[in-house]
């Protein structure tokens, strides 16, 4: 997902002399192109993330599309003040880049795990928070963010992501895409977890469960037009998401189906536990301790439709 983010950012810079990139002292080799396209309008910022959101603002205040970009936790936990009051307060069209979202820096320990940024960001006014789950949803994501008048939280992965898509889905903020058509069970899964939702969905199909799989790239704001449909057509749908159960995409759902009121349709959750993984080990490895795998999953979602 990151080659692709440099590659179409800087296809943007060429198009838009507005666009600008602040660096928190990552990726350095990755934005050569950008660099050389457009050398006055690269930052690094340093490891100085919450001077990196400051410059950020005020550059959009001068008529500038700034885009920031580090590691998923800096970019979000360690300037949140300045994320709250200098670019949602004022409604700026500042783009924030979190890479190597969730897990996907699990050997590194706790410090670089990002599952409370959704939770986190989907508190404050004006932001929209957009997941993309593979690299053609990245640089479609990319060029609707430029199209958005206020913030606009971007939630990569790392890298090695394969393609969803066949070809260029119709991509709208706000509106999800449909991967895989079913009758009995709906899927909605956010970033980096779709080839994650696909196998479920495949182990599923197997076991005679017909699964529509929804890319709900979109966790701010809510495509509530399609969750409607799903909760109207189907008597189960489930929520995946490398991300904490408390305040990510399966709470937003939990909280659009609990404000709409009584329905025949049944919730089901998916995502990291209440807690801290201190033992470093790969993507794999830390998925596994939180639950977050094919046979887990679809134990508890064959469960779950019987209860």
């Amino acid at each position: 997902m990151r080659n692709i983010f440099a590659q179409e950012l800087t296809k943007l810079a060429f198009e838009d002399k507005r666009v600008l990139l602040l660096s928190g002292d990552i990726g350095n080799k990755l934005f050569d192109e950008f660099k050389a396209a457009a050398p006055d309008r690269f930052y690094n910022c340093g490891v100085a993330e919450a001077n990196m959101t400051g410059m950020a603002a005020g550059f959009a205040m001068s008529g500038f599309r700034p885009f920031t970009y580090t590691i998923t936790p800096f970019a979000t936990v360690r300037c949140l003040e300045q994320i709250r009051v200098d670019v949602c307060y004022h409604n700026l069209p500042v783009t924030i880049v979190g890479t190597g979202a969730g897990l996907s820096y699990a050997e590194l320990g706790p410090t670089h795990h990002s599952c409370d940024d959704i939770g986190l960001l989907r508190m404050f006014p004006n932001i929209s928070i957009v997941c993309p789950c593979d690299p053609i949803e990245v640089r479609l994501a990319l060029r609707a963010a430029m199209k958005q008048n206020g913030p606009v939280y971007l939630r990569l992965g790392k890298k090695g992501e394969p393609n969803i898509h066949a070809g260029d889905p119709d991509f709208m903020i706000g509106r999800s895409i449909t991967v895989r058509k079913g009758n009995d069970l709906c899927l909605l899964s956010t970033g980096n977890a779709m080839s994650l939702t696909l196998a479920v969905a495949e182990k599923l199909s197997e076991a005679g469960v017909s699964v529509r799989v929804e890319s709900f790239h979109t966790v701010k704001p809510l495509d509530a037009a399609l969750l409607a449909e799903v909760c109207d057509s189907y008597k189960t749908i489930a929520t995946l998401e490398e991300h904490s159960l408390i305040g990510g995409l399966g709470s937003a759902v939990s909280e659009w189906m609990t404000d709409r009121g009584p329905g025949r349709c049944r919730l089901l959750r998916f995502g990291t536990g209440d807690h801290f993984l201190n033992i470093p080990g790969k993507q794999a490895y830390a998925r596994a301790q939180y639950g977050f795998t094919v046979e887990k999953i679809v134990e508890k979602i064959l469960k779950g439709r019987t209860v």
